[in-house]
């Protein structure tokens, strides 16, 4: 296929694409002619999909409703990812979004005529501007530890998670402070023969509620470091931990004693600095991601301070390409916003561009 020719190319149709997506149609751009959406799912939901089968809507922190359509009021026993996928593809079919899928981008280069290249393994797409909307989940961070290589139990990832029953009788260690670390502590505890919880840094848990106050502090600290040039911080870090009936359930049954960061693994377990070890049958890295970037390497859009400078939504070293979904706009309502933040200034820059020097504007 020679490519196909469009203003604005999203790529990923989670939140953040989908609400790209939702204000470029009310902005007057054209479906498959104006933009298109790039998904690399098998279908409607983006990383919902994936979400641990045992993850029931009464244990997410919130899906924000997407622009123009509420969510409603859900069943909280219901499967997360069941939830969402219904609801993202009722989303597409509302609102007619071009998506196309499954569609893996698998790199964006700079084109003598002013227009990005989007190559994919389905053709090629060229593009006046871009929205890159790909999010963390296919890109699961795995710290490294002497000995890992040596482990002969089993090793395994937030992201491969499907539920408790496969750790029953386990002894397992679990490690990471975030949110998600601490579901599946409380999962895997109901099953396993006995467990360990592990940080780098000691959790903080404080009394209070989320509130538009806390998040917008969070929002800030974020887009500092973005603003710099600095990789996105991990969400933990940015927001806290605050007690909950789940993690009150938790302390009473005696799961939140955290222990530090071991200092090495061995083939049947780990062993901390002071020579104290656990045996092991599982590790449970709930370690974070990383934002999946690497396509556009090409463009190299990174500065000295290992991240992308950005303004907002748009990456400062190319203004045709905006990150959503990415440091400050991570969160389900951050998206909705950078969404039609990123919109409004596509429509700006390809205005300009299409007007010719010297009429008034």
């Amino acid at each position: 296929m020679n490519g196909r020719d469009v203003d604005v190319v999203v790529i990923g149709a989670g939140q953040a694409g989908l609400s790209a997506g939702y204000f470029l149609g009310r902005s007057g751009f054209a479906p498959e002619t104006g933009y298109v959406l790039l998904d690399g799912g098998a279908g409607p939901g983006g990383a919902w999909r994936d979400r641990w089968p045992t993850l029931r809507m009464s244990a997410v922190h919130g899906v924000h409703d997407l622009p123009g359509r509420p969510l409603g009021d859900v069943d909280p026993d219901r499967p997360a990812a069941e939830v969402v996928a219904g609801y993202f593809a009722a989303y597409e079919r509302e609102f007619g979004l071009p998506v196309h899928r499954p569609v893996n981008v698998t790199a964006v280069h700079d084109r003598d005529d002013g227009r990005l290249d989007v190559h994919t393994d389905a053709g090629r797409w060229r593009t006046r501007a871009l929205v890159n909307a790909t999010g963390t989940w296919r890109r699961p961070f795995w710290p490294y530890y002497p000995g890992q290589e040596s482990f002969a139990g089993r090793q395994l990832h937030t992201a491969d998670y499907r539920g408790p029953a496969e750790f029953a009788g386990r002894r397992v260690v679990v490690v990471g402070g975030g949110t998600s670390a601490l579901q599946l502590l409380d999962e895997v505890a109901t099953v396993a023969a006995e467990t360990r919880w592990v940080t780098r840094r000691p959790p903080v848990i404080l009394d209070g509620e989320y509130t538009p106050e806390w998040g917008r502090a969070a929002v800030a600290r974020v887009d500092a470091r973005v603003r710099a040039g600095l990789p996105p911080a991990s969400v933990v870090a940015a927001t806290g931990l605050v007690w909950t009936e789940q993690l009150r359930r938790m302390r009473a049954r005696g799961l939140l004693h955290r222990l530090p960061m071991f200092a090495r693994i061995t083939p049947d377990g780990v062993v901390w600095p002071d020579g104290s070890s656990f045996a092991a049958d599982v590790i449970l890295w709930c370690t974070g991601f990383r934002a999946v970037l690497d396509h556009l390497a090409p463009l190299k859009l990174r500065g000295p301070g290992g991240g992308i400078v950005m303004d907002g939504t748009r990456v400062v070293a190319d203004d045709r390409v905006h990150l959503i979904g990415y440091g400050p706009s991570a969160s389900t309502i951050g998206a909705n916003r950078a969404g039609r933040s990123a919109v409004r200034e596509i429509r700006q820059l390809l205005d300009r561009a299409s007007t010719p020097a010297g009429t008034p504007r």
